[in-house]
């Protein structure tokens, strides 16, 4: 009798830890790993992010120069392909966004650079302030992809 009881407390034992592991998250998820844009010209669109964006390239493996990659937040790559025929029309809320120190500086590089801003209405020359504070501007990469710029202190 002392066995059969030691056995069923053994098995709840069981059950129980791994019920509690499934319900705490231990679960595999998925996590971002890379965006990747397609554009029409690998070099334009290479200037473009590492001079107005400051990003840093990272090694790919592919050495065809027809891929770029960029480090775009920890662990996390933008994925730049050449062999796009055409840009084509995306809309404002379809973006990435990329956190800034400051959205006014921001748009005195881009405005140094003839680059064009939008806010979030897509008013051309402006900046959004949210409720919270947050100060935003929508620009467009060379293949028209949109970026939002924010100074959010994540």
């Amino acid at each position: 009798m002392k066995q059969i009881i030691y056995c069923f407390l053994l098995a709840a034992f069981f059950l129980t830890t791994g019920n509690a592991n499934a319900q705490s998250g231990n679960k595999p998820k998925a996590v971002l790993n890379h965006l990747a844009i397609y554009v029409t010209n690998l070099q334009r669109t290479v200037d473009f992010y590492s001079n107005v964006f400051q990003l840093d390239t990272i090694p790919e493996p592919f050495h065809d120069n027809k891929h770029a990659w960029y480090s775009i937040a920890p662990g996390v790559a933008l994925h730049v392909i050449a062999g796009a025929d055409k840009p084509k029309e995306y809309f404002l809320n379809n973006h990435m966004c990329f956190s800034v120190a400051s959205v006014d500086d921001f748009v005195a590089r881009i405005r140094a650079r003839n680059i064009s801003w939008v806010n979030a209405k897509g008013e051309p020359g402006l900046i959004t302030t949210r409720v919270d504070g947050v100060k935003q501007v929508w620009v467009n990469d060379p293949d028209g992809y949109f970026i939002e710029v924010n100074d959010a202190k994540n």
